[in-house]
């Protein structure tokens, strides 16, 4: 048996929670490239001994290829790249792919930092700071996003790519912002919603996509008990 037909012969479990937009991307990347997965959902306050076992940083998303772990959210979806080239999510071109990388590192040290401080915190000071942070932003992207010589609906033109599965999950989370904080969509950001569009209508993203109630019942109870520990 070739070590090819051996890895695809070996499941993949991923470990994930129902909010958390890391695992999401990963889910994206698998339903892109029409893998067979088990998704396992833990209880973030009760954590499974094998999935601490198996995750150093006690962190979803997990990423299980037969008997071996795989984390980071970026990591798992470079190895899932490697893993099943069959389904390109890369570009071929090594500048468009080290812009790729360069966008997927900008989404988490910039967009999902600024929206985690401000999930998490109960300070108005925080949330007035985080949510400036995220409308620049937001404008950032517009302005400098889509600079591709390819152009397409895609964030690397025609293809769709990691850089979409990244940034994707914070978009179909965007109604909570908007309904808990009050962010509002700039007006000039056009092409970005372009994009989102484009992105959502995606078979890969529709068939894992969960409506705007989802989140909004789901992040209402987790706001309401942060509330009510804190009084």
């Amino acid at each position: 048996m070739s070590s090819l037909h051996s890895l695809h012969m070996k499941t993949l479990d991923l470990y994930s929670t129902p909010l958390c937009p890391f695992a999401h991307r990963v889910r994206i990347v698998i339903s892109e490239k029409r893998l067979p997965v088990r998704i396992v959902t833990i209880d973030p306050s009760a954590k499974p001994a094998e999935f601490l076992r198996l995750s150093p940083d006690g962190k979803v998303p997990l990423l299980c290829h037969g008997d071996r772990g795989v984390w980071d959210s970026a990591v798992i979806n470079e190895y899932l790249e490697d893993a099943f080239p069959a389904v390109s999510m890369l570009p071929r071109e090594a500048l468009a792919r080290a812009r790729a990388r360069c966008w997927i590192r900008w989404a988490d040290a910039r967009l999902y930092e600024h929206t985690s401080q401000l999930l998490h915190s109960l300070d108005p000071a925080v949330h007035a700071r985080s949510l400036a942070a995220i409308e620049q932003d937001l404008l950032h992207l517009e302005g400098h996003a889509f600079a591709e010589p390819d152009p397409g609906p895609s964030w690397m033109g025609t293809q769709f790519t990691l850089v979409d599965a990244t940034f994707h999950p914070w978009f179909e989370q965007f109604g909570v912002l908007q309904a808990f904080f009050g962010l509002r969509w700039p007006g000039r950001c056009r092409r970005l919603a372009q994009w989102r569009e484009a992105a959502a209508a995606r078979p890969s993203v529709a068939a894992i996509a969960q409506p705007e109630d989802f989140y909004l019942q789901r992040y209402g109870a987790l706001r309401d008990a942060r509330h009510a520990r804190s009084a």
